[in-house]
């Protein structure tokens, strides 16, 4: 397959799960574009995934493959360590040994001819398989806190590695000198059924390299637009899924 060809991951949210029968399941969703930008919907795929240790090209440490279909939003979701085993144990994997980073490989023609889409960190561990390896005993598993999102205001403190919901059209705004979140966290963003998110730099921070830039959400009725908020340095972020 042709480079040209391959599909764009715009947008991956990966939300944990912990299930007390073997194996242990990781959600795993993300969002494919064509390369005209256009959205691959109702598309049967064929998927790669690749957990590496360390580093984004270090030690592989588990593959698997699926089959998914997108549906009629170009989203796909899927389990990690429900697929069909290429190496590993997903199990076996020991999270307090991190980071890790999960790759994502696609065959836009649903078979085997896979291309790198792309590469995301794993900035949060699921806590009772980390717990596991790591010697401990809890068995409650992380979960984002879902923030309701109605009016508008600046980014605050606990958005941070949570996901902003927006139900009616808002915005958020990205302060200056914004101490609360580090490099390397995250946002996750959610505009539904109809509303828009917007989120707006202040004067001196970037938005995917433009200062004071913007980006929009716009759902439509019934549906919901998915988006990816990442800290990059002082006063800069990258936002994926518009």
């Amino acid at each position: 397959m042709k480079l040209a060809e391959t599909l764009l991951l715009l947008f991956v949210t990966v939300t944990f799960k912990v299930f007390a029968q073997s194996p242990e399941k990781m959600s795993y969703q993300a969002i494919i574009r064509a390369q005209d930008n256009t959205l691959a919907v109702n598309k049967n795929i064929g998927l790669k995934i690749v957990v590496h240790q360390t580093n984004a090209t270090g030690t592989i440490v588990y593959q698997e493959t699926h089959s998914p279909t997108t549906n009629a939003n170009g989203l796909v979701s899927l389990e990690i360590g429900t697929g069909t085993i290429v190496t590993g144990d997903f199990s076996k994997i020991s999270w307090d040994k991190g980071p890790y980073y999960i790759e994502t490989q696609v065959d836009v023609n649903g078979g085997t001819n896979y291309n790198i889409v792309g590469v995301t960190q794993l900035l949060s561990v699921p806590y009772a398989l980390y717990a596991k390896t790591a010697g401990g005993t809890s068995t409650t598993p992380y979960r984002a806190t879902v923030i309701s999102f109605t009016s508008s205001r600046s980014i605050a403190a606990a958005d941070v590695n949570n996901t902003i919901e927006c139900t009616t059209s808002s915005t958020l705004t990205l302060t200056t000198d914004f101490g609360s979140m580090a490099v390397g966290e995250t946002i996750n963003l959610e505009a539904h059924n109809g509303a828009v998110l917007t989120v707006q730099a202040a004067s001196g921070v970037t938005i995917n390299y433009t200062s004071a830039g913007s980006a929009k959400f716009t759902s439509t009725a019934g549906n919901v637009r998915f988006g990816f908020l990442r800290k990059t340095g002082t006063n800069s972020y990258i936002i994926s899924g518009q």
